[in-house]
């Protein structure tokens, strides 16, 4: 896979479609990494500068990272493959086990933070924090993007986005789909095998 940056003024509304279907927010600190599903996120503009905005829930462990070290990357899955990722990284604590390794997904150095980008994902956006605003529950993380990278076979002839090309994977009312087929329901890549399957292994 082959990845290009892109400008985030110009492939804003690709990306956002993007968003929509789910995302890994990843972040590290003092040398701890971590990764959870989010299914929320918008991007704008401040000033003529590209902003991701965030909500990240007070106890999570990814807001221990983020306000150690206030920077993150996000990263769209595609196909049928990454369901089961989503599943895990939107179910289990990075508090208790390595979700990179859980589920197999790879680390890739970033252009211009220190968290690492999901190898697999054909979208990948870097993002600095710039304000953290306290709303009850969650605080809301609005960061400047710093860069935006894409596979080039997703590029269409004049080098816009395309995300036709992408099969990208949605959660919706818990099921986690492409467009024409459901992969799996919300919390089935954690659930306990039945007794009856069990006995067959």
């Amino acid at each position: 896979m082959t990845m290009k940056k892109i400008n985030a003024f110009e492939q804003g509304e690709a990306i956002l479609k993007t968003l929509s279907k789910g995302a890994f927010l990843t972040t590290a600190a003092d040398g701890k990494q971590n990764t959870m599903t989010i299914g929320w996120g918008s991007l704008g503009f401040k000033w003529g500068q590209p902003i991701f905005t965030v909500m990240v829930r007070q106890s999570r462990y990814t807001k221990e990272l983020i306000d150690a070290n206030p920077e993150f990357t996000v990263s769209f899955p595609v196909k049928e493959g990454f369901a089961q990722a989503l599943g895990l990284c939107g179910s289990k604590s990075g508090r208790d086990l390595d979700k990179f390794e859980a589920t197999g997904l790879t680390r890739e150095k970033a252009s211009t933070v220190n968290v690492p980008l999901v190898k697999e994902s054909p979208v990948n956006i870097e993002c600095k924090v710039t304000q953290v605003l306290e709303l009850g529950s969650h605080d809301m993380f609005l960061a400047k993007v710093t860069a935006v990278q894409v596979d080039e076979s997703l590029l269409d002839e004049k080098g816009k986005l395309d995300l036709n090309k992408a099969h990208l994977v949605a959660y919706s009312h818990g099921e986690y789909q492409t467009f024409d087929n459901i992969l799996g329901t919300f919390g089935y890549s954690v659930k306990k095998k039945d007794k009856k399957e069990k006995k067959k292994h």
